[in-house]
């Protein structure tokens, strides 16, 4: 029995367990590549499924399609990626997983006491940012950032 090396789109969406409009919107943004039939019929050669697998993936580790696009980039044109060409892909980003990692356990770590305060504010805190010190960091949560209340000391 020969296998075909193309599939229809509903194939695709069955087998990935990716609605045929998600398909058609990581074909839009560059994730994944599809052939037309005369019909102007979408036909995807069967490697698009480890494609559409790592995208679920990358989503849901919570990487941007701008970083999963960026990725797929590195893989090669010219014939189906190898082992080798995933395993390197993947390599690239665990500095980023690590750091992601690191985020949420402080999250974790830190939300413990901030609910248990009942204050929920980070701004009024005394215990956290006592006078919103923590605001001439920057913007943005800046101790889940990494920033620590010593880094705070002494300014205004």
């Amino acid at each position: 029995m020969a296998v075909e090396r193309y599939l229809t789109i509903g194939e695709v969406a069955r087998r990935s367990g990716v609605a045929p409009s998600a398909l058609r919107f990581y074909e839009q943004r560059g994730l994944i590549e599809a052939q037309r039939t005369g019909g102007n019929q979408r036909r995807y050669e069967r490697t698009v499924l480890r494609r559409v697998a790592f995208v679920r993936t990358a989503s849901r580790l919570g990487l941007t399609l701008e970083q999963i696009a960026a990725a797929l980039a590195t893989l090669p044109d010219a014939r189906t990626p190898t082992a080798e060409d995933w395993r390197r892909l993947s390599q690239s980003w665990r500095g980023l997983l690590d750091e992601r990692i690191s985020v949420l356990e402080r999250l974790r770590d830190d939300l413990e006491d901030c609910i248990g305060c009942g204050c929920l504010s980070l701004e009024r805190c005394t215990l956290q940012n006592p006078e919103d010190r923590a605001a001439a960091l920057g913007p943005g949560p800046r101790y889940l950032e990494g920033d620590s209340p010593s880094d705070v000391v002494g300014r205004p």
